[in-house]
């Protein structure tokens, strides 16, 4: 049955993130034929409305305000419950980011909205919408829908395709007024490390260490392969542990949970905890010394040899096809 959804554009850096796109994807699986509606909150973020469009939504609505130039969670729920009450929608739909894993629970508490996180793929089915989820850190998974009530769902970046991009396609971009009120915080600045590259969350390829590469100078030729491919580079716990590395670049059931379409793991046993955090990769290549190491258990293709070795080996033939290509 034909319904309305809201989509919230995730805006990074001045730009539109790539799970927004995948978010109306999802929308326009969950709305059946009906009207999906972007929309964007922040400060200066109008312009941004014509790309979700483009990416699908029938029309968008904004709320601007200087108080909203950066995330919190006080100054987006005020927002987005302003749009809620004005659209009345069926349900939202929010990508299952550090924002979206923030904002959504906070919300949908306060409309006693059912909520389905980290969703990987959605379909209708007797008329509901029915959602996926991995369980058991991804071993097992379960399908939900809500009956009664706004729906509210985080998807899962890298796992539901967006819709074609299509310049042609057209639709209003509205402003709706709220109230920005009473924040108990306030974003003065926002400090990033110079070493950050590609979001690890929305990689499509990803190159990851673990106790293996050594010490810190034994990333430098895992960062020099990332650099090849256009790649992400990140870690397991050990490696974060043991200090060779950040642990924002740490992936596992403490960390990051991605999808990427390739992963390198390179000196990684695969530990069970790493394995929940990207195991569902779409392909998975394990370089590693010991053939009788846990991650070829999930790998598809193996490399038993010494990483600083092969990995400079697979850097140079890289090369080669960029070159030629």
């Amino acid at each position: 049955m034909a319904s309305k959804f809201l989509v919230l554009g995730e805006v990074r850096d001045g730009s539109l993130r790539n799970v927004s796109f995948e978010a109306i994807g999802a929308a326009k699986v969950a709305a059946d034929g009906g009207e999906v509606v972007g929309v964007l909150i922040g400060d200066s973020v109008q312009a941004l409305g014509v790309e979700l469009i483009q990416y699908g939504a029938d029309r968008v609505v904004v709320v601007e305000d200087a108080k909203l130039a950066q995330y919190t969670s006080d100054g987006f729920s005020q927002a987005l419950l302003a749009v809620i009450e004005s659209e009345n929608p069926d349900g939202l739909i929010i990508g299952h980011t550090s924002l979206g894993k923030d904002l959504a629970p906070k919300v949908a508490g306060k409309l006693e909205a059912g909520l389905i996180s980290d969703v990987t793929s959605l379909e209708v089915a007797g008329g509901n919408t029915v959602f996926t989820r991995p369980i058991y850190s991804g071993k097992a998974f379960e399908k939900k829908i809500v009956t009664g009530g706004l729906v509210f769902a985080t998807i899962r970046p890298n796992n539901i395709e967006p819709l074609q991009k299509d310049e042609s396609r057209s639709g209003d971009v509205v402003t709706l007024s709220a109230n920005i009120t009473d924040l108990r915080t306030i974003i003065k600045d926002v400090v990033r490390k110079a070493s950050e590259g590609v979001d690890l969350s929305e990689a499509k390829v990803i190159i990851s260490g673990g106790r293996g590469v050594k010490s810190a100078e034994g990333f430098e030729p895992l960062k020099e392969l990332a650099e090849v491919l256009g790649a992400a580079v990140g870690a397991s716990r050990g490696a974060c542990d043991a200090d060779y590395c950040d642990y924002s670049l740490q992936i596992g059931q403490t960390g990051k949970v991605v999808t990427p379409d390739l992963y390198i793991a390179c000196g990684i046993s695969g530990a069970i905890q790493h394995l929940a955090g990207m195991s569902n990769s779409k392909v998975i290549v394990a370089i590693n010394k010991d053939p009788e190491a846990n991650i070829f258990n999930v790998a598809d293709y193996g490399i038993v040899g010494d990483l600083f070795e092969v990995v400079p080996l697979l850097t140079e033939e890289f090369k080669k096809l960029k070159v030629n290509a």
